[in-house]
């Protein structure tokens, strides 16, 4: 089941588990205007290729700008066996307005 999380609460979840995976499905422009530190980029488009660079065994939150794009990934991810996965429900976006004020922001 997907699990939807708002930046306070997936901030909480980095901020105890080491082991998570922050997973930014967003283009490398977008990625490069900002993203989450630590996260792993492989944009949406990728994923099917680049899967095996994921560990079905570690917990994921899958980021994008808005979070509709990562909800998709987040659903695909766990109807390919992946248990652990969150959605940033409002993206890098909310990110910023919520958590790191001082993230890069665009349109």
């Amino acid at each position: 089941m997907l699990e939807e999380k708002n930046p306070s609460e997936v901030k909480e979840i980095i901020d105890n588990d080491s082991n998570i995976v922050i997973l930014d499905v967003r283009e490398k422009w977008e990625y490069d205007i900002c993203h989450l530190d630590n996260s792993t980029h492989i944009p949406m488009g990728q994923l099917l290729e680049r899967i095996e660079e994921l560990d079905k065994t570690l917990k994921h939150v899958v980021v994008c700008h808005h979070g509709i794009r990562s909800r998709m990934v987040a659903k695909h991810l766990i109807s390919i066996g992946f248990e652990k996965v969150i959605n940033l429900s409002t993206g890098v976006e909310g990110w910023a307005n919520d958590v790191d004020l001082t993230m890069s922001k665009y349109a």
